[in-house]
């Protein structure tokens, strides 16, 4: 059964990348304005700011932290830059506590020249590395399964499927899956992955933006909800048949809206949130 439209947006969250031509702090501004009470913060917003002057900022504006985005890539060819990409993750850990962000997102990576079987393996090790740092900060590690055009440079976990097999190996609190449904609308064990994902407590975080056609820019050109090809209502129906009850989080990564006026922008994220979420 396909869910019920949404009356308000008491659930709703915009990652600052939709917005990405706003500061931190006119993004958090503008949000408040418009009655959204949710905010994933990308983290190069705070490459210029420190973490608590940015919780501070939110907490201002009656903001609620979904999450910090983004960890992972932790696949490489060479020992040393794995260890460099365990210090990075450790460090955005640090910022994620730091903000009052009880998840960091990872888009776990993939390393061009050796199998994903390897770059699987990779991740799955960078996590277990990172696990006792995630717990002592209380932020949940909430792996992000990305679109299969992704795993040649982005990513090596392209299924929910996988992302479950992962989440449940470690069988622990702090580790989490987020379900995008840009990345994960076309896959025909879906409805039966995302029940998994609920029943075993692993299902952190729902993103939500459309599948354009055509797409004219495999990374750039993600649609506004109801703009594309993805029933965006069906999948949160499932989304909360399997308990789901969050935050749903607006994600969208597009040169053609960072180009048009931000406000108007806003305005047409909240009406299509309202009419195709």
């Amino acid at each position: 059964m396909t869910a019920q439209s949404l009356t308000d947006l008491s659930r709703c969250c915009v990652h600052t990348i939709t917005t990405k031509p706003w500061s931190f702090r006119e993004s958090v501004q503008s949000f408040a304005r418009a009655g959204i009470p949710g905010i994933t913060v990308w983290s190069d917003d705070l490459h210029d700011l420190a973490p608590k002057e940015a919780k501070s900022i939110i907490a201002d504006h009656g903001l609620q932290v979904v999450s910090y985005c983004r960890g992972g890539f932790f696949p490489h060819l060479d020992t040393a830059r794995r260890n460099v990409a365990i210090d990075d993750n450790r460090r955005l850990l640090d910022e994620a506590s730091a903000i009052g962000s009880p998840f960091l997102v990872l888009v776990c990576g993939t390393a061009a020249g050796q199998s994903l079987t390897v770059s699987r393996e990779q991740i799955r090790d960078g996590i277990e590395t990172i696990l006792p740092h995630a717990e002592s900060c209380g932020v949940k590690l909430v792996i992000e399964p990305l679109h299969p055009m992704y795993s040649d440079a982005r990513s090596a976990i392209n299924t929910l499927k996988q992302a479950n097999d992962m989440a449940e190996g470690f069988a622990s609190p702090w580790v989490g899956v987020a379900i995008d449904a840009y990345h994960l609308w076309w896959d025909s064990d879906l409805q039966n992955e995302i029940q998994r994902c609920g029943k075993n407590g692993n299902l952190a975080a729902f993103h939500v933006s459309d599948w354009k056609t055509p797409t004219e820019d495999m990374l750039l050109d993600r649609g506004l909800m109801g703009e594309g090809c993805i029933d965006i209502r069906e999948i949160r129906s499932w989304v909360e048949s399997a308990g789901y009850d969050g935050f749903i989080e607006v994600e969208i990564f597009s040169k053609k809206y960072w180009e048009m006026d931000q406000p108007q922008f806003l305005d047409q994220i909240v009406k299509a949130y309202l009419d195709h979420v």
